[in-house]
C-alpha cells in the first residue's frame, strides 16, 4: 500500500514538473497572443484616427465583414482576421523550425488558413481555401513523419 502511494506521488510530481516545463517553454503562445492583440489595437486606432482615409482607403468600422469586390472598401474586421491569420502562420513556421518551441501545428495551420480566408473575403474563394488547408496539413504530416523516423 505504501509503495503504491509513493508511486502515485512520484507520478504526480513528474506530471507537474512536465507541465511547468511545457508552460515555461511555450513563451511563443504569449508572444503570438500579444502580437494579435496589438495588431487589432493598431487597426482600430488607424481606423479611428483616419490614417486609412489619408491613403485613400475607405475602412468600415462596423461589426461586419466585407468582400473585396471594391479594392478601396473593406472592413476593419477583415484586416484583423487577415493579420491574425498571418501571425498564427508565422507562429507555426517558428514551431516547425525552432526545436525549443516544437509541438504539433496542424490545428494552427488550419486556424491560420481560416483567418486568412475570412480576412481576404471575396478575393479568396473557399473553393480554393479547403484544398490549400489540406495541402498545408499534408505537408505538416510529412514533415512530422520524417522527423520521427530519424
Amino acid at each position: 500500500m505504501s509503495e503504491e502511494k509513493n508511486y502515485q506521488e512520484k507520478d504526480e510530481k513528474e506530471m507537474m514538473k512536465h507541465d511547468e516545463k511545457v508552460e515555461e517553454n511555450d513563451m511563443l503562445s504569449s508572444v503570438v497572443w500579444g502580437f494579435i492583440l496589438m495588431w487589432a489595437g493598431f487597426v482600430f486606432l488607424a481606423a479611428n484616427m483616419g490614417w486609412f482615409a489619408m491613403y485613400g482607403f475607405d475602412v468600415d468600422t462596423n461589426w461586419v465583414f466585407h468582400s473585396f469586390s471594391d479594392l478601396r472598401s473593406f472592413g476593419v474586421w477583415n484586416l484583423i482576421a487577415l493579420g491574425a491569420g498571418g501571425i498564427i502562420l508565422v507562429e507555426t513556421l517558428v514551431r516547425m523550425l525552432v526545436p525549443k518551441f516544437r509541438r504539433h501545428v496542424g490545428g494552427s495551420l488550419i486556424g491560420a488558413a481560416v483567418f486568412i480566408g475570412i480576412g481576404l473575403g471575396g478575393w479568396f474563394s473557399w473553393n480554393y481555401l479547403w484544398p490549400l488547408i489540406l495541402i498545408a496539413v499534408g505537408i505538416n504530416v510529412l514533415i512530422t513523419g520524417f522527423k520521427r523516423r530519424r
